[in-house]
C-alpha cells in the first residue's frame, strides 16, 4: 500500500487528489499560449484542405502541452504512488511524444508510428504485467495462456490508440471524449481505492480542460495533432486495461465478470466509429482502411446541420447513456449484457439520424399540405 492510499484510508487526505488535477490544469494553461505563439512563428500549423472542417491555419502541437502536464504530474507523484506502475507509463509516453512531434512537423510513415505504439505498449505490459487475463466467459471463452494474453492486450492497446486518433476530426470532439472517459475511470478507480490510477485519470482530465478551452477558441485555437491523439489514446487504453486487469484478479470485485463490457460501453463511440469507417472504406469503397475521408459518424452529424459543439454534446450524451445502461444491467449474464450494450449503443448513436429523418419527413408533408391549401385558396379566389 502506497503513502497516498494510506492517507486516503485515514479519511484525511481525499483533498490531496486535487493536487494532480490542479498541477496538470495549471501546467497546461501556462504551456498552451507559448506553444501557440511558437507554432505560428515557425509556421508549424495545419493548412486547410478539402477534408478540413476549418478555414484558417491552426497550430497542431497541442499534444505537447497535454504530454508535459501529464508527465510532470506522474513524475512528481511517483514518490507517493506506485512508481513501478507509473514510471513505465511515463517512459511509454516519452516514446509516443517524440514520434507524435516528428509526425506533426515532418510527417512519419504509418509503419513507424505503429512500431512505436507496439514498443510503448509492450513496455508497459511486460514491465507491469498489466494485461487482460481472461474473456470472463464472453462468447464462452475463459482464461488466456500467457503469450496469448500479452498478444491480445497489445492488440487492445493498438486498437484503442488508433480508434481515438480516428475521431480527432472536429473542434472539441477528441478532447471531450478523452475528458469524459477519464472522468468515468477516475470515479471507478477512486471507488476501487486504486489511487495511482485515479491520479492518472485526474492528471489527464486536468490537462484536457485547458486544451478544450484553446481548441474551441476563435483567436488562439490549437489542435492536439498526432502527438496528442497518441498520448491521450495511449492513456485511455492504459486505463481501460488496468480497469479490466484489476477486476479480473479480484474475485470479490464489483466488476469482476463484467469489467470488459463496461470498458466496451465507455469506449463505444470510438470503437463503433472505427468499425464503421473500416467497413465503409474496405467493403463499400474498396479503399485502404486508413485512407482519409469524411465518412466518420461526426462528419455525418455535421451534415445534419449540427455545429461542432452540438455534435460533441450529442456524442457525450449518447456515450454517457450507454455506460448508464451497462451499469444498470451489470448483474445480468455477460453475454446478455454484451448484447444489451451493443444494441443500446448502436441505437443511441443512430438516434440523431432517426430524429432528423422524422423531422425532415414531417417538413415535407407540411410543405405539401401548405401547397395544397394555397392552391385551394387560390382557385376559390379566382
Amino acid at each position: 500500500m502506497n503513502l497516498l492510499t494510506s492517507i486516503i484510508d485515514s479519511g484525511n487526505g481525499t483533498v490531496l487528489l486535487l493536487f494532480p488535477f490542479l498541477l496538470a490544469l495549471i501546467t497546461a494553461f501556462l504551456a498552451f499560449p507559448t506553444i501557440i505563439f511558437i507554432a505560428h512563428a515557425k509556421q508549424l500549423v495545419d493548412v486547410p484542405d478539402k477534408r478540413s472542417v476549418h478555414s484558417k491555419t491552426v497550430p497542431t502541437l497541442g499534444g505537447i502541452g497535454i504530454f508535459f502536464a501529464v508527465a510532470i504530474v506522474l513524475t512528481l507523484s511517483g514518490a507517493f504512488l506506485d512508481a513501478k506502475l507509473l514510471m513505465p507509463v511515463v517512459g511509454a509516453l516519452i516514446i509516443l511524444f517524440f514520434l507524435g512531434v516528428k509526425d506533426d512537423i515532418l510527417i512519419l510513415s504509418p509503419k513507424k508510428k505503429m512500431l512505436g505504439q507496439i514498443i510503448a505498449a509492450l513496455m508497459v505490459i511486460l514491465i507491469t504485467d498489466l494485461r487482460i487475463i481472461t474473456f470472463s466467459g464472453i462468447l464462452g471463452l475463459g482464461e488466456l495462456p500467457y503469450f496469448l494474453s500479452v498478444g491480445f492486450t497489445l492488440f487492445v492497446f493498438i486498437l484503442i490508440i488508433n480508434a481515438y486518433n480516428l475521431i480527432d476530426g472536429l473542434d472539441g470532439l477528441a478532447g471531450s471524449v478523452g475528458l469524459l472517459v477519464s472522468l468515468f475511470y477516475g470515479f471507478l478507480f477512486f471507488k476501487m481505492q486504486e489511487m495511482s490510477l485515479t491520479v492518472v485519470s485526474l492528471a489527464l482530465v486536468g490537462a484536457l480542460i485547458p486544451f478544450l478551452y484553446f481548441n474551441f477558441s476563435k483567436v488562439r485555437k490549437i489542435f492536439m495533432g498526432d502527438t496528442g491523439s497518441m498520448v491521450v489514446g495511449f492513456l485511455l487504453a492504459f486505463q481501460s486495461i488496468a480497469f479490466i486487469h484489476i477486476n479480473q484478479l479480484n474475485v470479490a470485485a464489483q466488476f469482476h465478470l463484467n469489467a470488459p463490457l463496461l470498458v466496451l460501453a465507455i469506449l463505444f463511440f470510438p470503437l463503433l466509429d472505427t468499425l464503421r469507417i473500416f467497413y465503409v472504406r474496405v467493403v463499400i469503397y474498396k479503399k485502404h482502411p486508413f485512407s482519409p475521408d469524411k465518412n466518420h459518424i461526426h462528419h455525418q452529424m455535421l451534415q445534419l446541420g449540427l455545429k461542432h459543439w452540438q455534435v460533441t454534446i450529442v456524442i457525450a450524451i449518447a456515450s454517457t447513456s450507454v455506460l448508464i445502461i451497462a451499469l444498470l444491467f451489470q448483474n445480468l449474464n455477460v453475454n446478455l449484457l454484451l448484447s444489451i450494450v451493443i444494441v443500446s449503443g448502436i441505437f443511441m448513436f443512430c438516434l440523431p439520424f432517426f430524429i432528423n429523418y422524422s423531422v425532415f419527413n414531417k417538413r415535407i408533408k407540411m410543405n405539401k399540405l401548405l401547397k395544397k391549401l394555397h392552391l385551394i385558396s387560390f382557385s376559390k379566389a379566382k
